[in-house]
């Protein structure tokens, strides 16, 4: 049979549970103004034989809102780490002060008005100057954007570390949480497991998460990854991220580092793809990523695409001193970084870019690895190239298929062996190579902070044009000449690149030319008004070949080269470029008509060469895809296309900022609406609480009184 209770001990117990109630209500009070402090609230139940249990003190909050906090705080994260980065890049690259297009703009006039006087000194000084301006411009963009680099860096290295930090605290707090809950049977470690939620609220911010309840039932929680990969397990044991860059040690790229106790410790380190990580921290390497290392490349390849081509149409002139142009900017070579398995670290691979293929540069970077043990002396070995993406993906091509090349490459200082994307490599250290060393290439990468100016001397520029036409006085034909272009200006006898200048004003003649039957082709005799001759310069000269049914007169020499009879001689044909020069005419030649290719001796006064210089401005010479497309825009053009890349990725990035705020506020008070304090609430349930007290307070008081006047009437 259960006893019923008697007033002191209901009254007792109604004390006490007001008196917990009133606690708990202070509690909430006190701590509304503290962060992550979630409203607590007293429950009790009814004993059996009367009054009320001891109750049990819990928070209160809404899970499914929680989460969606957390959610969106991860989102709030990315977004403004990724638009606070990329709006300072914009700001600078949207600068008037900063801009490289006005720079060029500036060079590129100062070169076509030195063109209506060649001859004067202060118009050459002024390109000079335009042309240091436009570099400083360069390099202190380029600087820049390496700076940010560097920045993007360290903060990734700051975030890293707080991150661990929560790591660590959460797998701490997750312990404590254990041994609290399992002291107490009336009350949660309402103070820890606050705790814990703001730290996990915190991580939230840093990196995208999910979070779950321990499978084992007790108040643990395991903190995962949105991709998957544990980072707090329930028993309180945790992994931790580490960065590390194979082989670009300046790129930084995120492993998470696990570890097993148990039997023996074993540790290990998982890879995880950034892109997916959100969160502050993934906001940063979508930043480096995707607007700030496609911005340095993009600024390097029209870097060495602008000085290529100058240096390219200077070389094909003749200066101020009567010798053939040379290069007007410095184009940096690069040295490759060593994978961390290969054979021997102190190997080197270095790079540069082909002379005149500055057109052929791309945004991409290049793994190279060795085949093949050495063969043969000097060493060769067969190399595979494979263009990758600023991230160390593969490039694919236009049909979806990584682009790579397989060469035989020949090994040696100073050996130069021609690659895809305008890039030389020599291998410098012959026959130490080992098959499966490989080996990172940047062309584009340091492009436009290592630039500099090859000459400082206004005499360098090469207005004139090295050849001349003469026009036989005897021609009866209306036939004239209307553009000569010099090509090639090499004199490097005996190798792919000779041209066939000789380097004493001349052409050169059977005995130094390719062939030991022809010399230099510098005639155009027409035998009918649609057929011609090319001659050498021999005396008499001999007939190099014969051209018939000619629709047009451009590129004369070149037409011999493909549609002569007999056949353009084979050591002509073997070379790069041989002659090196051609003419066009227009009009309707008669037969013995002629046309002559003479050096262009004391040609101070001609501007052919400075006005083709200044023609660049409008040419296209930056390839716009990394692709395998060819298509290419003018340097003003793909600045611009800069320009507009990084200020697209901010606007889209200031929308994304924005709208992820938005619903952050809407998942907060929808959190808080439950989570949070309410004074309101709470000054009510005072009152209320205090009513219970007084009212039990006075059914002990009566207690009190009946129990005294029992006393009375038995004495």
């Amino acid at each position: 049979m259960i006893r019923n209770a008697d007033l002191f001990t209901l009254a007792k117990s109604g004390i006490n549970a007001s008196n917990r109630l009133l606690n708990t209500t202070s509690n909430n009070i006190a701590n509304v103004n503290s962060e992550g402090y979630v409203r607590e609230s007293t429950t009790f139940t009814s004993r059996l034989n009367g009054g009320v249990d001891f109750g049990f003190t819990d928070r209160v909050f809404d899970v499914f809102a929680q989460n969606q906090l957390r959610r969106d705080t991860s989102l709030v994260g990315e977004a403004q780490a990724f638009y606070g980065a990329v709006e300072g890049l914009d700001r600078v690259l949207a600068s008037e002060a900063n801009s490289i297009s006005q720079s060029m703009t500036r060079f590129f006039g100062s070169i076509q008005t030195a063109a209506d006087d060649p001859t004067s000194m202060p118009a050459r000084d002024a390109i000079m100057g335009e042309a240091s301006a436009m570099l400083n411009r360069v390099t202190q963009l380029g600087d820049f954007i390496k700076a940010k680099e560097d920045e993007a860096e360290l903060q990734i290295e700051q975030s890293v570390a707080r991150a661990n930090s929560l790591i660590n605290q959460i797998g701490d707090l997750n312990e404590a949480i254990a041994v609290a809950s399992g002291s107490s049977v009336v009350d949660t470690p309402s103070k820890l497991l606050n705790q814990r939620d703001q730290a996990i609220l915190d991580l939230a911010e840093i990196v995208s998460l999910e979070v779950r309840n321990s499978p084992n039932g007790d108040s643990g929680l395991t903190v995962n990854l949105t991709t998957g990969e544990s980072l707090v397990m329930a028993d309180g044991t945790f992994n931790v991220f580490a960065v590390s860059g194979e082989p670009d040690f300046t790129n930084r790229q995120l492993t998470l580092q696990t570890q097993f106790n148990s039997p023996t410790k074993n540790e290990s380190s998982i890879n995880i793809l950034e892109e997916n990580i959100g969160g502050g921290l993934g906001g940063l390497f979508k930043y480096r990523e995707e607007v700030l290392e496609p911005a340095q490349r993009s600024l390097g390849k029209l870097s060495i695409a602008l000085a290529d081509a100058v240096n390219t149409q200077n070389r094909q002139g003749m200066d101020y001193d009567g010798q053939f142009g040379g290069d007007i900017f410095n184009i940096p070579e690069f040295r490759a970084i060593n994978y961390p398995q290969n054979s021997d670290l102190s190997l080197g691979v270095k790079g540069r870019i082909t002379p005149g293929a500055g057109a052929d540069v791309t945004n991409n970077d290049y793994r190279v690895t060795i085949l093949t043990p050495p063969s043969g002396t000097p060493p060769r070995y067969d190399v595979e190239i494979a263009a990758l993406q600023n991230d160390g993906r593969p490039q694919l091509d236009t049909d979806g298929v990584p682009i790579t090349q397989t060469i035989t490459v020949t090994a040696g200082q100073g050996v130069y062996n021609a690659a895809m994307g305008g890039v030389e490599i020599e291998f410098a250290q012959g026959a130490s190579y080992q098959a499966g060393d490989s080996f990172l290439l940047q062309p584009a990468r340091v492009g436009a902070v290592n630039l500099s100016l090859a000459t400082t001397r206004a005499e360098d520029w090469a207005f004139a044009s090295p050849i001349r036409i003469n026009r036989s006085i005897d021609n009866l034909g209306d036939a004239q000449v209307i553009a000569t272009r010099a090509t090639n200006t090499e004199v490097a006898p005996g190798t792919l690149n000779a041209s066939a200048f000789d380097g004493n004003g001349g052409f050169q003649d059977v005995a130094t030319s390719p062939s030991s039957v022809f010399g230099a082709p510098v005639t155009v005799r027409f035998t009918s008004d649609t057929s011609y001759e090319v001659l050498d310069n021999s005396s008499p000269a001999n007939v190099i070949t014969t051209v018939s049914g000619v629709t047009d007169l451009n590129n004369l020499i070149e037409q011999a080269k493909t549609s002569g009879s007999p056949a353009w001689p084979a050591d002509f044909a073997a070379l790069t470029d041989y002659p090196g020069y051609d003419l066009s005419l227009q009009g309707i030649p008669s037969p013995g008509d002629v046309f002559t290719v003479e050096f262009n001796t004391n040609g101070f006064n001609d501007n052919s060469n400075a006005v083709a210089l200044g023609e660049l401005q409008q040419m296209d010479f930056v390839r716009q895809s990394n692709a395998g497309n060819t298509n290419r825009s003018t340097f003003n053009e793909a600045y611009s296309s800069l320009v507009g890349f990084v200020g697209s990725a901010t606007a889209r990035a200031d929308v994304n900022l924005e709208a992820a705020k938005v619903m952050q506020v809407q998942s907060s008070e929808w959190f808080e609406s439950t989570a949070g304090v309410s004074l309101d609430e709470e000054a009510a349930n005072l009152i209320q609480f205090q009513q219970s007290y007084a009212a039990a307070a006075q059914i002990l008081s009566s207690a009190q009184e009946m129990f005294n006047t029992i006393l009375a009437v038995a004495r």
